[in-house]
């Protein structure tokens, strides 16, 4: 009974409670956009972890207020270390590490919970290399669990909680660690238990479902963040669906009055004189080469085209176009607008940015390849892009709103079963939609 009695007068060792801290940290952090790449990113995280380790080593031993202000110390940390590997927003950085806090504090109280019972029943779990391998599997089932959780919707990481959601998420943890720490108060009180196993009990359940609350309550917020996004995607779809509109009766007007003057055109050509009819063949061929430009075979395609080049020619922004727009027949008139209107005022903001004339250029190409409808358009990009679940990330301090386009591009390529590639290299941004013309698709 000397060992069962010395053992159970201990509580979790601090190194297996710093390698909680760097491993929640580390499930959240791989969510992120990263300061490094490859193995620095990951010899900076090593870095972390001895840092950890060596805080929570020189600071054991100690009780009561000590203890819990050293404790503090490591969540502390723990955000460190979160400002130091992600570029993120501060205040999602506190929100995540406020949940990486509660799932280490779990994960490692279920870890020495279990431990200890299985010491008390089973001998051979009595020594060091047992607890070690115990610890370890214990950890990777724990740990395996919440990446599990965490990466369900997670792929773009898309949430970004601001300073009120992420101080009320820091001000629960506060609350769920205070609870788990009344059972070691020096003094008498109602959760203190009747021994020890109750104490690791009651601080396990506590920090489980403090895990369980924020996550539910993350998943609310994931779950009204992806509403909202519908819901702005829809408007956006309308929107380019409204311009369009708007752009073909303004277009129609045009067209007709260009009529009118090729007509006049003629008749004064019909008049003679040759210095008037030099420039009335520059004028005529200037009318011919905006018309040609609108001719694709398909109107909607050619009036979001008109309308983006007209504003591309205000720019000082050269536009290019190759299409076969006969191509686009199956698709709707709304899903064109809202494909090309999003691509080309991605494209148009990018190139807006460029001062050297000669670079500001866009490329469109629309073509049949095989069985696919092949969509490419690029451009002309100066500075450096960084990539995150595929898509480019915004240098804009506010993300809420960003990105909306691409992601309006992506969901009306998905619904005629295509996909979104997008490359960036030697200063030029490709984005290209591939849907293939089988099926509904085949406009048979």
């Amino acid at each position: 009974m000397i060992w069962t009695d010395e053992i159970l007068s201990w509580d979790i060792p601090r190194i297996c409670t710093a390698s909680a801290d760097w491993l929640a940290c580390m499930i959240y952090l791989a969510h992120m956009r990263h300061r490094f790449s490859g193995m620095r990113f990951w010899f900076a995280g090593a870095a972390g972890l001895a840092v950890l380790s060596g805080y929570m080593v020189l600071t054991d031993g100690f009780d009561g207020a000590l203890f819990n202000l050293f404790y503090a110390g490591s969540a502390a940390l723990m955000l460190l270390l979160f400002l130091l590997l992600c570029r993120e927003p501060f205040w999602k950085l506190v929100y995540y590490c406020a949940r990486a806090f509660l799932c280490a504090g779990f994960a490692s109280s279920l870890m020495w919970q279990l431990y200890i019972w299985s010491a008390f029943e089973c001998p051979v779990m009595r020594n060091i290399p047992a607890m070690i391998l115990f610890w370890a599997l214990l950890y990777a089932l724990t740990f395996g669990l919440v990446w599990r959780l965490e990466m369900h919707g997670q792929q773009d990481n898309g949430l970004d909680p601001g300073a009120r959601v992420s101080l009320t998420v820091a001000f629960m943890t506060f609350v769920f660690y205070v609870l788990s720490s009344i059972s070691y108060a020096p003094f008498d009180t109602p959760f203190g238990g009747g021994n020890r196993m109750d104490v690791y009990n009651f601080r396990t359940l506590i920090y489980f479902s403090g895990m369980a609350l924020l996550y539910g309550y993350h998943r609310q917020l994931w779950d009204l963040q992806e509403k909202r996004e519908m819901d702005a995607l829809q408007d956006l779809l309308h929107l380019q669906y409204e311009t369009y509109k708007r752009s073909q009766e303004s277009i129609d007007l045009v067209n007709r009055k260009y009529h009118d003057l090729k007509h006049q055109i003629a008749l004064l050509r019909s008049q003679g004189n040759e210095g008037r009819n030099s420039v009335l063949d520059q004028m005529e061929s200037e009318i011919q080469s905006y018309e040609a430009l609108n001719i694709t075979g398909n109107k909607v395609l050619d009036t979001v085209l008109t309308s983006k080049s007209l504003h591309c020619q205000s720019q000082g922004i050269q536009m290019t176009c190759v299409a076969d727009g006969g191509a686009l027949n199956f698709m709707s008139a709304m899903d064109i607008s809202s494909l090309f209107g999003n691509a080309l005022d991605n494209a148009i903001e990018s190139v807006s940015k460029i001062s050297s004339p000669e670079k500001r250029l866009i490329h469109v190409v629309i073509s049949q390849k095989k069985s696919f409808l092949c969509i490419k358009i690029e451009n002309c990009y100066e500075g450096q892009l960084h990539f995150s679940g595929g898509r480019p990330q915004t240098t804009k301090r506010d993300t809420r709103y960003h990105g909306f386009g691409l992601k309006s591009i992506e969901a009306t390529a998905a619904k005629y079963g295509g996909t979104v590639h997008i490359n960036a290299e030697n200063g030029w941004f490709e984005l290209q939609v591939m849907i293939p013309l089988t099926g509904k698709n085949s406009g048979s």
